[in-house]
């Protein structure tokens, strides 16, 4: 498991849009000699196969997480530190648990303050306030540089992997439903909410009718767990393609003319392999969490949502391209 170069292991976040927002700093890392091993939930596998990181699956209790971070400490560390400065691991979720079970493990992890984990972590800054910390990519980006002591600019995109099995899975899934490069992929789908507001676009609904009316191209959802029903139900003319891993989907994306989607992991990771994005925002504030890239177009007239008038005409703008 261990690679050439100074071992370090990353806790990542729980969320799809922080994982692809946080492949920047790794890549970063690895370009300076780290050797990564990523520690996050089942799904970063898939989404994660394009990079040659290994990806280990997090366990579902406290005790079991402690146990596996203590284990791959021994396999992957070698119980040598991997950073001059004293560290072999990074925390990049917030919680203060994520924090404990790393310092339990024997780790000696580096992280964002808050919640009391400055007490579990190695070395610690306080996490940059709200309206000061600029794009969230860019605060992972941030402490990417503390510990290369370096205060270089982000990149401009991601530059984004996928694996070739997966563009192979993709390919099938074409051919077996008769879709062709230049389809239009909607994602009306959106976990959680922001500052508890809904973050789903409540037109996306006529959007897509009208779109099935005036365009020739097919349209393609990709529905998580538990939004099979709802794809099926409210969108009967699109191709419904459920239970696709995340980097099928990847895949599915860098065929694709468009992606128009609500503030969602799949939005950011369009974004990310380079589709053409039309964001739809409403609560969220996109100079923090909105899609990253040079593809990204985001219609936003908050505190209203975008019309459906609006969204029609960025996205026939976006498709004359």
């Amino acid at each position: 498991m261990l690679e050439p170069g100074r071992p370090l292991i990353i806790r990542l976040r729980n969320w799809v849009g922080d994982v692809v927002l946080s492949t920047p700093v790794l890549l970063r890392l690895q370009a300076q000699g780290y050797a990564l091993t990523l520690v996050g939930k089942g799904w970063a596998v898939d989404l994660l196969a394009g990079f040659d990181w290994p990806v280990l699956r997090l366990g579902a209790t406290h005790g079991q997480r402690v146990a596996q971070l203590a284990q791959w400490r021994r396999e992957v560390a070698h119980e040598r530190w991997g950073s001059p400065r004293g560290m072999n691991a990074i925390s990049f979720p917030y919680s203060a648990s994520s924090a404990l079970e790393m310092r339990l493990a024997g780790l000696r992890a580096m992280g964002y303050d808050g919640e009391g984990r400055a007490l579990w972590l190695h070395r610690s800054w306080p996490r940059p306030r709200w309206g000061q910390a600029g794009h969230e990519l860019e605060v992972y980006w941030r402490l990417g540089q503390y510990l290369l002591g370096t205060q270089e600019p982000a990149p401009d995109a991601l530059h984004w992997r996928v694996s070739a099995p997966h563009q192979e899975a993709a390919r099938e899934l074409m051919q077996a439903h008769q879709l062709g490069p230049g389809f239009v992929m909607l994602c009306p789908f959106a976990g959680g909410t922001f500052e508890g507001q809904d973050k789903r676009w409540p037109h996306f609904e006529a959007f897509a009718q009208r779109a099935q009316r005036a365009w020739t191209r097919p349209l393609v959802l990709c529905p998580g767990p538990g939004e099979e029903r709802e794809a099926a139900e409210h969108y009967p003319g699109a191709v419904v393609l459920p239970q696709v891993n995340l980097g099928t989907c990847a895949a599915l994306m860098q065929q694709a003319a468009l992606m128009v989607s609500n503030d969602t992991g799949p939005g950011h990771l369009a974004a990310a392999v380079g589709t053409p994005l039309l964001s739809v925002l409403g609560p969220t504030e996109p100079g923090h969490w909105g899609a990253w890239g040079p593809t990204v177009q985001i219609v936003r007239h908050w505190p209203r949502w975008p019309t459906v008038d609006e969204v029609w005409a960025a996205a026939n703008q976006q498709l004359a391209r």
